[in-house]
């Protein structure tokens, strides 16, 4: 295929970003906490990494577990951070959020939107706990900056999601459907090949960068593996 894909690596540290720029990595997606699938990380971190790398950052917007914004008092902190660490120079996001019925938390979103005034953000794995994918993505087809969708298909991975993923890429430019599907949650050197074949183009790795587990840090030759790959087909 003519087009690179993009790899998108989770990064805790300026460690984790050295190693996945050696590597090959396009994109840095800057988290902490992994135990809670990951946090915004301090204006501090971010401003160490982004001194080590010169490849672009998305940063996580997200305070505690699970896909709740938290109420009004939590998405005020959120803004409040989204702020600090634009003042640092962060230009990219990760964030998302559903209300209880499963329907994206559309005020929590728009309100931290207009905070980010235009910066690029991705939707993240949130989608996959939404009760109508199709719908979440007509209700955010028109925020500013909204370019990627961080997706498996499926709450339980990519082995259960290809059906979703495969059929989502075939809608790519179909209104709702204009973002980046980039694809991570589970996935495996052994589904690239057939997400390439069917036009996805963005692929996003955590564990799979770290041989060791998480406790240890990014493995560069790990991260070559999957870019080589990728270029491969």
């Amino acid at each position: 295929m003519s087009e690179r894909a993009v790899l998108e690596v989770i990064a805790l540290d300026a460690q984790d970003a050295t190693a996945a720029q050696a590597g090959g990595a396009d994109r840095l997606e800057l988290v902490t906490d992994m135990a809670a699938d990951g946090l915004t990380p301090s204006v501090e971190t971010f401003a160490a990494i982004r001194a080590a790398v010169d490849i672009r950052l998305r940063v996580m917007l997200r305070l505690t577990d699970g896909f709740s914004a938290g109420g009004s008092a939590r998405v005020e902190e959120l803004i409040g951070a989204a702020r600090a660490l634009r003042a640092e120079g962060a230009d990219e996001f990760v964030l998302g959020f559903l209300d209880e019925q499963g329907g994206v938390d559309l005020a929590a979103v728009e309100r931290i939107v207009a905070e980010l005034d235009g910066c690029r953000w991705t939707f993240h794995r949130a989608i996959d706990r939404a009760a109508d994918r199709d719908a979440l993505r007509k209700q955010l087809a028109f925020l500013p900056g909204l370019d990627t969708y961080l997706t498996a298909g499926s709450a339980e991975g990519v082995d259960a999601g290809l059906g979703v993923l495969v059929a989502e890429a075939a809608r790519s430019g179909d209104p709702g459907y204009e973002q980046q599907l980039l694809v991570g949650g589970g996935l495996r050197l052994d589904h690239v090949a057939g997400l390439r074949a069917a036009g996805v183009s963005a692929f996003h790795i955590g564990g799979a960068s770290r041989p060791g587990g998480w406790g240890e840090p990014v493995s560069a030759e790990a991260v070559r593996v999957w870019r080589e790959a990728l270029d491969a087909v």
